[in-house]
């Protein structure tokens, strides 16, 4: 491999959960927050925000859909949003009717860019993060109760939450995660079709997770990552599911 600062500052990313009680200096969060703007956006159409959380109380309730304390502690909180209310608006004053058939900016393939869009700024602002020397945590968690979010968050119709993005400096130094063999996960020209060869190097890979976990919690066992895959290919998703929600806040995901 070759490396270099950028490479090496991805090659060590690791999920962060605890954090100094240090506030981050403005100039800080004018770089992560100015570096996310410079994310790709599909059409130029910047169809995602992120609403910064410093609120405690807000904080703690984002905790509470999470079922994590440690979100509440984040020196800095983001929550990600896929946004077509401003693009409406936007569209609205140049006389659009936005509530029209003929309204695309609410249909499945926008709401997917968007999220797209707003996936790729919150890793640019992690990455940016992690390059002076902060610590991050993705939190899907959050999603745990979509309409809690929007509600909490006052986010208007055309808008869906994505992740939250936790950031602080470090208190931990976790282990770097084992990540699955190349073969495993990049293919030439075209997907494998035979699943055998895909799965071959996958019982070292379990036991590489395997003795990964082992070492980091030895209290609390944790199973091995084709069985972790098993069992959540048959978990219960019961509130979990975009469709409801969005349908909510304006979204025709069946256009």
């Amino acid at each position: 491999m070759m490396h270099n600062e950028t490479v090496d500052t991805l090659l060590n990313r690791r999920s962060i959960r605890k954090f100094k009680p240090e506030p981050l200096d403005d100039s800080i969060i004018a770089t992560l927050e100015t570096v996310a703007q410079h994310a790709a956006s599909s059409q130029f159409l910047n169809d995602w925000s992120a609403i910064r959380v410093s609120d405690p109380t807000v904080k703690r309730k984002l905790a509470e859909f999470g079922h994590q304390p440690y979100i509440a502690d984040a020196p800095l909180l983001y929550v990600f949003v896929l946004d077509e209310h401003r693009n409406a608006a936007i569209a609205a004053a140049k006389g659009v009717d936005t509530h029209a058939d003929a309204f695309t900016l609410t249909g499945s393939y926008r709401f997917t860019q968007a999220q797209n869009d707003a996936a790729f700024a919150l890793h640019a602002m992690e990455t940016a993060a992690y390059s002076l020397g902060l610590g991050c945590v993705i939190l899907g968690s959050i999603l745990n109760d979509v309409d809690g979010l929007i509600e909490v968050l006052h986010l208007p119709e055309y808008t869906y939450p994505l992740l939250g993005l936790a950031i602080g400096k470090p208190d931990q130094e976790p282990a770097l995660k084992p990540r699955m063999p190349r073969s495993m996960q990049f293919f030439e020209n075209a997907y494998p079709a035979d699943d055998a060869t895909v799965l071959e190097p996958l019982a070292e890979f379990d036991d590489e997770v395997h003795q990964y976990y082992d070492l980091r919690n030895t209290d609390r066992p944790v199973d091995a990552f084709s069985d972790q895959i098993a069992k959540n290919a048959v978990a219960d998703m019961t509130g979990r599911t975009v469709g409801e929600p969005a349908s909510r806040q304006g979204f025709r995901l069946d256009r």
